[in-house]
């Protein structure tokens, strides 16, 4: 049985990795909220995220793993707020799937605290009202196309033009002249 919290709905439609839930009509919940599922021939719950309103108190929900087994009329709970992550210190150098749960054959991190994966932006009085460049120690870049603090930084190009090594010297020297962490989130082929 899935995670018995929030509100109770079931499962009306399953197509593919696109789910639709019905909620008691005063009960129907927001946009982006974690629901639990438990599929049949499972033991453990499928999460799902609620992507639209579909009316008639139905929600669309896209799944976070395989729906395999999932059937209609099973039970599913909304969970009250959105999909959590570990964030801090404990987590850098891990590897983690988008539930927060790492990939990277260790442990779980227990004493992480968890943030949401859907946050408000930060206020305009938060954020740096100056533009700076950010140095990056590659001449060519720095000269023909420098890139800004804070900004975010697409690298195109065909196989073999160099995209990795690039990449590889922008970590080097960052972590050299700059201290601090760096992230690499890469959509690939």
């Amino acid at each position: 049985m899935a995670t018995e919290i929030g509100t109770k709905g079931k499962v009306v439609q399953v197509l593919g990795a696109v789910v639709d839930v019905e909620f008691p009509p005063d009960k129907v919940p927001q946009i982006y909220n974690e629901v639990r599922v438990r599929p049949a021939n499972s033991d453990h719950d499928l999460i799902l995220e609620i992507e639209q309103l579909l009316g008639n108190n139905w929600v669309r929900c896209v799944a976070m793993g395989a729906t395999d087994g999932l059937q209609r009329g099973v039970d599913a709970y909304d969970m009250g707020h959105s999909i959590s992550v570990p964030v801090g210190d404990q987590t850098l150098g891990r590897i983690f799937n988008v539930l927060g749960q790492p990939i990277d054959n260790k442990p779980d991190v227990p004493d992480a605290p968890h943030r949401p994966i859907h946050r408000e932006a930060p206020t305009l009085e938060d954020q740096s009202a100056s533009v700076e460049v950010f140095e990056t120690g590659i001449k060519v870049i720095d000269l023909v196309c420098p890139f800004m603090k804070g900004g975010k930084i697409g690298a195109f190009g065909g196989a073999g033009v160099g995209k990795t090594v690039i990449i590889q010297e922008l970590i080097n020297n960052i972590a050299k002249g700059h201290g601090g962490y760096s992230v690499f989130a890469g959509v690939g082929e």
